[in-house]
């Protein structure tokens, strides 16, 4: 598989809520930038944020657009999130099945043997609070 069918592949894992299936796909040391937070390493990790995720929220990704460097080691990536807040997560805004439609975008790093070494995602977290809070 190239550069563009892994990451699309993942991605379809993910509408899919298949984890497994993604996290076949990341390197043991994956470098993972969660937007505005730290960055942490490893598939253990990994695994404790799809389980986190999966609880707070209900998520599918459309209008993916994937973009590959000429190394083919380096992708972007642009899609839109549609999504329901299942459960209040943190201190962000209290959740009530509000649904929200925000766009995104991540970057990614493959290995020569095509696993995934790095997932950095972005997207606009103010505005998400917006969406959630009816304030949009």
């Amino acid at each position: 598989m190239n550069a563009h069918d892994i990451v699309t592949s993942y991605y379809n894992a993910f509408n899919r809520r298949d984890w497994q299936a993604m996290l076949n796909m990341l390197t043991d040391d994956v470098q993972h930038d969660s937007n505005q937070g730290e960055t942490y390493q490893g598939k253990e990790h990994f695994t404790q944020f799809l389980k986190h995720m999966e609880d707070c929220y209900e998520e599918t990704l459309t209008e993916l657009v994937v973009m590959v460097d000429p190394t083919g080691k380096r992708v972007g990536s642009e899609f839109v999130v549609n999504g329901t807040y299942k459960k209040t997560d943190g201190d962000l805004p209290e959740a009530d099945g509000q649904a929200y439609v925000l766009p995104a975008g991540s970057f990614m790093q493959l290995t020569d043997e095509g696993k995934i070494a790095r997932v950095t995602t972005y997207y606009n977290l103010p505005l998400w609070i917006s969406l959630v809070a009816g304030e949009e």
